[in-house]
């Protein structure tokens, strides 16, 4: 693709990055060469914005191993090694990966980030698909992605996590914002998050449930060991914890609010090593066997 200055200046440039592209570029360019022309002027942000003008391409880019101070590529991304950037990771397609990846300041793909090892983003971490990581995942903002997240180890987000399919972790999960699933939360260790946590279909982790606000599930809640909230606990059908069910000061329990109360015994049950002193509805069934 070849970008014009009229075809640029339709998409409304800031003012100094159409100075720029008319200083180094008035006859035009090629569009990856525009984006890697921006990025090695460090106009990095500038690049970014010329590629959600744009979009992605489907070029694929594959590489032994990724070194670099910032890289935005219109099309998929394939690294047979690590990938080790300095600040930003942009990808217009997909990211494929058979190391790990570390990342100073934010990653993000228009569609699936596959990572055989580690993936670590010192920012943001944004998928446009799926999320998979062969080891753990971990970022020091949010964490997006628009289809299911899947990790063999932990992930671990100093800010949000949004998912708008299934997270599946084999360790702990800890979050120290909110978290949304549109599916399920299934965790191999514990679930900790400084927010509340909202899954559209049911939660399950074999340790503890930490919940900084409201936890709440369409379906059922399950946990190995306690569960605890400083807001309401809502479930939509069972609610089952090895150890203690406690919301915080003030809050309800709730189970089977997506179960018609003839269906509570069966389908509502809730079970803990005591009863909950907030149990609001839902068949108390008493501890857990196991």
């Amino acid at each position: 693709m070849d970008l014009t200055k009229d075809f640029i200046k339709i998409k409304q440039p800031c003012a100094d990055g159409f100075r720029w592209f008319l200083r180094h570029h008035h006859e035009g360019s090629n569009y990856q060469d525009l984006l890697d022309a921006l990025v090695q002027a460090d106009r990095v942000n500038d690049a970014c914005w010329l590629l959600d003008q744009f979009g992605p391409t489907n070029e694929t880019l594959i590489l032994d191993h990724l070194s670099a101070s910032a890289i935005v590529f219109a099309g998929s991304l394939r690294v047979r090694g690590n990938v080790d950037v300095d600040s930003v990771v942009r990808v217009g397609r997909r990211i494929d990966v058979g190391g790990s990846i570390v990342v100073g300041e934010s990653l993000v793909s228009g569609d699936d980030i596959r990572c055989e090892g580690n993936v670590r983003s010192n920012g943001r971490l944004e998928s446009g698909g799926r999320l998979k990581a062969g080891w753990g995942i971990e970022a020091n903002g949010d964490i997006t992605a628009k289809a299911d997240l899947r990790a063999a180890w932990d992930v671990r987000c100093a800010g949000q996590l949004k998912l708008n399919g299934q997270a599946s972790v084999g360790r702990d999960v800890n979050v120290e914002g909110s978290i949304t699933c549109a599916k399920s939360l299934l965790a191999g260790g514990a679930l900790v998050s400084g927010g509340t946590v909202q899954a559209v279909e049911g939660i399950s982790v074999l340790s503890d449930i930490d919940c900084g606000m409201h936890l709440e599930a369409g379906w059922g809640i399950k946990a190995g060991g306690a569960i605890q909230a400083r807001g309401a606990i809502r479930a939509g059908e069972s609610l089952s914890a090895f150890e203690t069910i406690m919301a915080g000061a003030g809050f309800g329990v709730f189970a089977g609010l997506n179960v018609q109360m003839g269906s509570w015994e069966s389908s509502a049950r809730v079970c803990a090593s005591q009863k909950p002193a907030s149990l609001m509805s839902g068949w108390w069934a008493g501890a857990r066997d196991v």
